[in-house]
C-alpha cells in the first residue's frame, strides 16, 4: 500500500510539474509584454523624458500638472463619461431585448438565421465602419442631410461631426440601433443555458411574457450582463480609435477623451512621461471600477451560492 501511495504520489507530481510547464511560457510572454510594459508606465511617469532622449527626474509633477494644471483633462472626462454611460445603456438593453427575441423564435432554423445575420457586422474592420459612418452617413452631402432635405427640413441639415453642439453625440450614436452581434451572442447563450424546467415551472405558474423576462430570464443572465458590463466600462475608458478617426478630439477639444489626450502626448507632442502619468491614472480607475463591479454585482452563480 506504501509503495502505490508513493507511486502515486510521484505521478501526480510529475503530472503537476508538467502543468507548470506547459503554464510557463504563457506566464512569461504575458509578463514580458504585459506587466512589465504597466510597471514601466508606472515608473516612467515620475520622468520628463522624449522616445530615445535622456530623462529626467521630476517626481509627482506630471501628476500635479494632471490634476490642476491641464485645462483638456476634465472636459475630456466628462466626454469620456458621457460615452461610456451611452454605451453601457444601450448595451444592457437592446442587445438583451434582440437576443430574446430570437430565443423565443419557435424554429431553430430561424434561430440560427438570425443569429448568423446580426453576427455579420462583426467581420467589418471597425475602422472601415467609423469611415462609413464619417463618410456616408455625416458628411455634409451624407444619408442623414440627404434624408432631412426629402423631409423638407433642409435647414437642419449641417456637417454634424464639425459641430461642437452636434459631434459629442454624433460620435455616441455610432452603430445605431446598437444591435451588436459580439453582445447578442452573449446573451442568447445565457439564455440558452437557462434549464428547461426552469420554463417550464414558469409557465405552470403562469409567469409568462414581460413578467417571466423581468423576473426570470434576467436574473439568470446576470453574469453575462456582469460580463458586458465590465468590457464596455474598460472600452469607454480605453477607447480613443473611433475619434482619431473622425474627428481628432475635434472641433477645439469638444470630443477629446482622456485615452486620445494620452495618445497626442506621447506621439505628437512627445511629452512621454505625462503621456505615461496619464495611462496610470487610466488604469486606477479601470482597475477601481472593475473591483467595485466585482465586488457589489453578484454574478447569478454567486447569488445561488449565497442562497
Amino acid at each position: 500500500m506504501t509503495i502505490k501511495s508513493h507511486r502515486f504520489s510521484g505521478h501526480r507530481l510529475r503530472f503537476t510539474l508538467s502543468c507548470y510547464a506547459l503554464l510557463a511560457p504563457a506566464v512569461i510572454l504575458v509578463a514580458v509584454f504585459v506587466y512589465l510594459p504597466v510597471i514601466w508606465a508606472f515608473s516612467k511617469s515620475l520622468y520628463q523624458f522624449e522616445v530615445g532622449g535622456e530623462s529626467r527626474f521630476i517626481g509627482l509633477a506630471n501628476y500635479q500638472e494632471f490634476f490642476t494644471d491641464d485645462p483638456v483633462i476634465w472636459p475630456s472626462f466628462l466626454n469620456m463619461m458621457l460615452l461610456t454611460l451611452i454605451a453601457v445603456f444601450v448595451r444592457l438593453t437592446i442587445p438583451v431585448l434582440v437576443a430574446k427575441f430570437i430565443f423565443s423564435l419557435t424554429n431553430e432554423r430561424s434561430r440560427y438565421f438570425y443569429r448568423i445575420l446580426f453576427l455579420i457586422p462583426i467581420v467589418v474592420p471597425a475602422v472601415a465602419v467609423q469611415l462609413i459612418w464619417g463618410g456616408l452617413i455625416y458628411s455634409s452631402q451624407g444619408l442623414l442631410n440627404e434624408t432631412l432635405d426629402k423631409l423638407g427640413l433642409a435647414s437642419w441639415a449641417h456637417d454634424w461631426l464639425s459641430d461642437p453642439q452636434t459631434a459629442l453625440i454624433c460620435i455616441a450614436m455610432i452603430g445605431f440601433p446598437f444591435a451588436g452581434g459580439f453582445e447578442i451572442l452573449i446573451y442568447y447563450a445565457g439564455l440558452a443555458n437557462i434549464p428547461q424546467s426552469v420554463h417550464e415551472a414558469a409557465l405552470l405558474e403562469g409567469c409568462t411574457g414581460l413578467r417571466k423576462f423581468v423576473m426570470i430570464d434576467l436574473p439568470m443572465i446576470l453574469s453575462q450582463i456582469k460580463l458586458i458590463l465590465i468590457l464596455t466600462i474598460i472600452g469607454g475608458i480605453q477607447g480613443f480609435w473611433a475619434l482619431f478617426v473622425l474627428t481628432k478630439g475635434g472641433p477645439g477639444f469638444t470630443t477629446m477623451v482622456p485615452g486620445l489626450w494620452l495618445y497626442f502626448n506621447a506621439f505628437s507632442f512627445q511629452r512621454m512621461g505625462y503621456a505615461c502619468a496619464i495611462g496610470v491614472c487610466l488604469f486606477v480607475l479601470i482597475f477601481t471600477l472593475t473591483v467595485i463591479n466585482l465586488r457589489y454585482f453578484k454574478s447569478t452563480e454567486e447569488l445561488e451560492g449565497i442562497r
